[in-house]
């Protein structure tokens, strides 16, 4: 089958949806189908200060189109950008017609593949992975009206896990059997534990986007009173890293706590390597990828009782859960590990085990695949309006956020 990919970020922007599409292109190429991706991408100085910026790179096996925000970063001009995508699937659909649409986040990509299966009559295939399912549609009557169509007339509707589609469904009303529960997948060849573990005092890993949502300020507070001997690491870029480096500096953590900056994906694995203990204090998911790439390094995880982080974390079992903004519980945990080596190994051992065997790309790109062969050659559900209403909305002045 010939599948145009729109993907709302891929690299150089450090995205958990830039490692879902990397992994997913390579196992439709695996798979013997052709692949189109179309990507957005920040190229001003602050976008790409926050997630990395710049067109996309060669994907051996897939025609690569990179479209340049320019909307978004003129004002916040999301419709500017779509009817962009749109121009650019109808022209790729005319140079060699497609089977499939799918489209990375609900809002913009969504709503455009969406307006393009209008125009060309091909399926449409959505996966709702964070933001566009915790938020998006909250915001502001335009964009609330754009998911409602987009999850209720899309062909298939992915997304990570039961409690993120719950959520999705109390917020806008989505009825639950539109659903197609996909879970997050991690490459278990690329993340592997170490051949041994890092020597002196136990290493604490916050990696991903630096931003106040994920927790990183909580954890920050949190490791002032984390006992034993401890060392910690902030990798990644985001909207406040500037804000957690003050945070850091104001709480005496210097001489503990090291910022890192931006990731390249292929030193993750390393990155992961250097660490014992992996904290995600995030508020919502929709499946973590860099929780899977813990659990595959074989870090003990301590994360929260959020949304898309119950789907694969049992408090106990295979990681320590605490809930979202509890600073002292969170202590309380990544104590527990730092200084109780037998339940820090315990519980890495068997989120290990669970990875492997649950969580891998193989069997998740089937699932895709099976999807799209379900739907291709079927007459897509337009009985919606194009039409969209212009209102305020608060992500036109920080459209990073969205």
């Amino acid at each position: 089958m010939r599948i145009c990919f729109v993907s709302r970020r891929y690299f150089p922007a450090i995205s958990g949806m830039s490692i879902y599409a990397r992994n997913l292109l390579e196992q439709l190429v695996a798979g013997g189908h052709a692949v189109t991706m179309i990507s957005q991408y920040r190229d001003d100085a602050f976008g790409t200060r926050v997630y990395g910026g710049g067109p996309p790179p060669e994907v051996p096996g897939v025609r690569v189109i990179g479209l340049e925000q320019r909307g978004e970063q003129d004002g916040g001009d999301f419709e500017r950008d779509i009817d962009e995508m749109v121009a650019t699937i109808l022209a790729e659909h005319e140079r060699e017609p497609f089977d499939i649409l799918h489209a990375q986040y609900g809002y913009p990509t969504g709503w455009a593949a969406l307006l393009a299966s209008r125009r060309i009559g091909v399926p449409t295939v959505v996966s709702i992975q964070g933001g566009d399912g915790h938020w998006v549609g909250s915001c502001c009557e335009t964009h609330r009206l754009a998911m409602v169509r987009v999850l209720d007339h899309a062909g298939a509707v992915l997304i990570g896990g039961r409690s993120f589609a719950n959520e999705v469904s109390e917020r806008l009303g989505t009825a639950p059997g539109r659903f197609t529960i996909v879970p997050g997948a991690v490459d278990t060849r690329r993340f592997t534990p170490a051949p041994g573990a890092p020597g002196g005092p136990v290493r604490i890993l916050y990696h991903g986007r630096v931003d106040r949502r994920k927790g990183v300020l909580d954890f920050l507070h949190a490791l002032t009173r984390v006992e034993g001997e401890w060392r910690a690491t902030v990798s990644g870029i985001g909207p406040d890293l500037d804000a957690a480096k003050a945070l850091a500096a104001e709480l005496d953590l210097g001489k503990r706590v090291a910022f890192t900056g931006y990731a390249d994906y292929a030193a993750v694995p390393a990155l992961y390597h250097g660490h014992h203990v992996f904290a995600s204090p995030t508020y919502a998911e929709g499946f973590s990828n860099t929780i899977l790439e813990a659990m595959a390094s074989g870090l003990a995880v301590v994360s929260c009782r959020s949304v898309g982080v119950v789907d694969c974390i049992r408090d106990g079992k295979n990681g320590l859960l605490v809930e979202a903004g509890d600073i002292a519980a969170q202590a309380k945990a990544l104590s527990a590990l730092v200084n109780d080596t037998s339940l820090r190994e315990r519980l890495a051992s068997a989120a290990l085990a669970e990875c492997r065997a649950t969580y891998s790309w193989e069997a998740v790109g089937r699932q895709i695949a099976g999807i799209y062969a379900d739907l291709a050659g079927s007459a897509p559900d337009h009985d919606f309006s194009p039409d969209l209403p212009r209102s305020p909305c608060r992500f036109r002045a920080e459209p990073h956020l969205l």
